[in-house]
């Protein structure tokens, strides 16, 4: 059977924007694929392959214990959970139960954003009740440790470019805090690319995207402290089992860690090298102005920044760009400033030259 785009009339899509849940996120090896094809091809008792497979990972990660999850998403909302119902078997079955009073959750107010979903949400679904700390602009240790009472459960940071990077309290400064009142730090790192800081720095959980900077199958894992992860694990009894994961990407998501840990991903280096002659030649189109920049939440990642100058507006040639075909999805965050940001990590050089063919075509267009 032949898969393709005309059988299901789907958009042939050149991802610029990014590991971008909306498309996808990212492609997988074929390393990845035989682990899913392994996955899809045979049986297992679940509890113990999703048990064992988590040993697995926490030997190569150096830490307590690892569950894999559906999605960084399902990680927040069942480590909230288990942090609440601190392995009872009753809340397990009733995780929004009156019995347990302890479900305040601790968050900088600039960290609850909207990553097509809110923050808030995740909490919520997970039975925590969101205590924003601070203000949309700054988030300092004091502010976070004035919020909390006999009600809090836990501490939330949120490791993301979607947050609000100024004046804000590192992940270590938060530990502090909760370690000074023997309170768990959970850290959604969910794009991010390094899978050890964060428990170094004092987190007691950290999640995971998987199909982000680890380039996996739609997955995600919860790696810290033995015990919170066992609450976690309990939960696929209770709320966990509407947000379950498959055999199929179980396997394939361990695979793709291993193989993460083994070749690393994209160095920035790499990224400005396979950028220079997209800008060279974004700079020759009339209208646009193109350089390349660092990720604003100075991860390793560069992108190209187009400024369109004049002819048209910056959403303008956006919307152009996905009318196209193959449509072109990029970064819109900047739009109402006239630039347009392009995330190559997912764009070979032929697509990259589809790209600039393109924009040729939309700046000429009267």
């Amino acid at each position: 059977m032949t898969i393709n785009y005309k059988k299901f009339d789907l958009k042939h899509v050149i991802n610029a924007s990014g590991r971008m849940t909306i498309l996808g996120v990212s492609k997988v090896s074929e390393n990845v694929l035989a682990a899913q094809r392994f996955g899809g091809e045979h049986f297992f008792e679940m509890s113990d392959l999703a048990m064992k497979t988590g040993a697995y990972l926490a030997k190569l990660l150096k830490v307590e214990d690892v569950q894999i999850v559906s999605s960084a998403s399902a990680g927040i909302a069942q480590s909230v959970a288990g942090i609440i119902g601190r392995g009872d078997i009753y809340h397990t079955y009733h995780p929004y139960t009156a019995r347990i009073e302890k479900r305040e959750i601790i968050l900088p107010k600039g960290h609850n954003v909207d990553y097509g979903t809110a923050v808030e949400v995740m909490v919520e679904q997970g039975g925590g009740q969101v205590v924003e700390a601070g203000y949309a602009n700054m988030c300092s240790p004091e502010h976070i440790e004035m919020m909390i009472t006999e009600k809090t459960a836990a501490v939330l940071y949120i490791k993301s470019h979607h947050t609000v990077q100024k004046s804000m309290l590192s992940v270590a400064e938060a530990a502090e805090i909760a370690k000074k009142h023997q309170l768990p730090l959970i850290v959604d790192a969910a794009a991010e690319e390094d899978l050890s800081k964060y428990i170094e720095q004092g987190a007691d959980i950290v999640i995971y995207s998987g199909a982000k900077a680890i380039e996996g199958p739609s997955a995600g894992m919860v790696i810290g402290k033995k015990k919170y992860i066992e609450w976690v694990r309990l939960q696929s009894k209770g709320l966990g089992r509407s947000m379950k994961i498959g055999k199929d990407n179980i396997l394939g998501f361990t695979q793709a860690v291993e193989d993460y840990l083994t070749f690393g991903s994209e160095s920035g280096k790499s990224m400005q090298e396979r950028l220079a002659p997209f800008i060279e030649a974004i700079n020759e189109i009339c209208g646009l102005q193109g350089n390349i920049v660092q990720d604003g939440a100075g991860r390793d990642i560069y992108r190209a920044s187009v400024k369109v100058t004049e002819g048209k507006s910056a959403k303008q040639v956006i919307e152009e760009l996905k009318a196209g075909d193959p449509a072109v999805y990029t970064r819109e965050y900047q739009s109402n400033n006239g630039i347009i940001e392009f995330d190559v990590r997912s764009v070979n050089q032929r697509e990259m030259a589809a790209i600039t063919a393109r924009l040729k075509e939309i700046m000429k267009e009267e």
